[in-house]
C-alpha cells in the first residue's frame, strides 16, 4: 500500500532506481487524480461550499516538485499541486477536511478550500497563485540561512501570467542577488525559459506531459540548488485539462489546442509507459487503483463525520497568536 511517508524518510526518491521512482510517482499521480475526481463529484452534488480547483493534466510536474524534497526543505505548492502535496507528505484527510469545512482540518473550517498548509512541517499555506509564493519561499529560505541551517532548498510553482506580477519579480530578483537555493517551476510556452538569463537563474525546459522528463529535469534542478548552484527556473509546457474551476466548462479552449502535444493527459501517458515497459502487471495496476480509491473514501468519510465550526462558539484568534497567548497565560 502507498503510504504518506514521514518527511524524515522522504530522501529515498532521489536514490531510487529509475523504474522504482517512476512507479512511485505514478501512484502519487493516481492518488491525486482519484481524490480530485471525488471532490468534483462532491461539489456537483452540493456537498462542498466554495470552489473546487483541480490539477488534471499537471500531475506529472506536480509530483516531481514534491518527490525530491526532504524534511528540511520548503515547499510552497499552488492550488493544483495535489500530487506534489501528497508526495511531500500532506495527509489526504487534510484535503478532505479543508474542502468539507471540518473544524479539525488545518484551517479549522475558517478559510476557503485552497489555502491549506502546515508551515510547521515546511509546507507553506498558499497566499495567492499570482506570484506571492515566490517571495514567501525566498523569505523562508533566507530565514533558514540566518539561523545557520545548511543543505536545504525551497521550491514553488507559478504560471506565466503570475510571472508578470511585482511580487514574483521581486522574489526572483532577491533570490538571484542573495543566491538562495530556490527552484521555481513555471507553466508556460517554451520561450519563457529565456527569462532565466535576465534574473541570473539557470533555466531548463521540459515537456510537462512526460513524467520521466519531469522527474529528471526537476529532480536535477533540486539537486543543483542544494549543491549551491544559482537559483533554478524550470519551464514546463502543458495544458490544464479542466477549466479554471469546476464552475468553468473551459469552452474557451479550442479543439485545435486540445490536439496539441502539450495537451495530452500525463497520467494516461505514464500508465501507457508502465504497460509498454512491463513495469507492473495488469493486476497490480488494478490494485493501485483500488488502493487509491480506498484511501480517498477513508479520508472523505472521516471528514464528513467531523464537527463543523460553530461561529458563535469558535475562538477566532489566529492560530499562531493563540499559541503565543497560551504561553503567556
Amino acid at each position: 500500500m502507498l503510504q504518506t511517508a514521514p518527511r524524515s524518510k522522504r530522501t529515498t526518491a532521489k536514490k531510487a532506481p529509475v523504474h522504482e521512482r517512476f512507479r512511485e510517482a505514478f501512484r502519487w499521480m493516481l492518488l491525486a487524480r482519484t481524490m480530485e475526481e471525488k471532490l468534483v463529484s462532491l461539489y456537483r452534488g452540493g456537498h462542498i461550499t466554495g470552489g473546487v480547483y483541480i490539477g488534471k493534466g499537471q500531475e506529472a510536474i506536480s509530483v516531481a516538485c514534491g518527490l525530491f524534497l526532504e524534511k528540511n526543505d520548503i515547499f510552497a505548492p499552488l492550488i493544483r499541486d495535489q500530487a506534489g502535496r501528497s508526495a511531500f507528505g500532506e495527509p489526504l484527510v487534510d484535503v478532505a477536511r479543508t474542502y468539507l469545512g471540518s473544524r479539525l482540518g488545518p484551517m479549522r473550517g475558517r478559510d476557503g478550500n485552497i489555502h491549506r498548509g502546515r508551515p510547521s512541517d515546511n509546507q507553506l499555506a498558499m497566499i495567492s497563485h499570482l506570484g506571492a509564493m515566490v517571495s514567501a519561499t525566498v523569505g523562508a529560505l533566507m530565514a533558514k540561512r540566518f539561523k545557520g541551517e545548511k543543505k536545504f532548498v525551497g521550491l514553488t510553482a507559478i504560471g506565466e501570467g503570475g510571472m508578470q506580477t511585482g511580487s514574483c519579480h521581486e522574489g526572483m530578483n532577491i533570490a538571484a542577488v542573495e543566491q538562495v537555493p530556490l527552484v521555481v517551476v513555471a507553466f508556460a510556452s517554451h520561450d519563457l525559459v529565456e527569462r532565466a538569463i535576465g534574473y541570473g537563474f539557470e533555466g531548463y525546459s521540459l515537456d510537462g506531459t512526460d513524467l520521466n522528463a519531469c522527474l529528471d529535469v526537476i529532480g536535477s534542478a533540486v539537486k543543483r540548488a542544494r549543491a549551491g548552484r544559482p537559483p533554478q527556473l524550470v519551464v514546463a509546457a502543458m495544458l490544464r485539462l479542466s477549466g479554471h474551476g469546476e464552475h468553468d466548462d473551459a469552452s474557451y479552449v479550442t479543439d485545435e489546442i486540445k490536439r496539441q502535444p502539450f495537451a495530452q493527459d500525463c497520467l494516461k501517458l505514464a500508465e501507457k509507459k508502465i504497460v509498454d515497459l512491463e513495469l507492473v502487471d495488469a493486476e497490480t495496476l488494478r490494485s493501485w487503483r483500488d488502493d487509491a480509491a480506498a484511501k480517498v473514501e477513508e479520508a472523505i468519510t472521516t471528514a464528513q463525520q467531523d464537527p463543523q465550526p460553530a461561529g458563535e462558539k469558535e475562538d477566532w484568534c489566529a492560530l499562531h497568536t493563540r499559541e503565543l497567548l497560551d504561553q503567556m497565560e
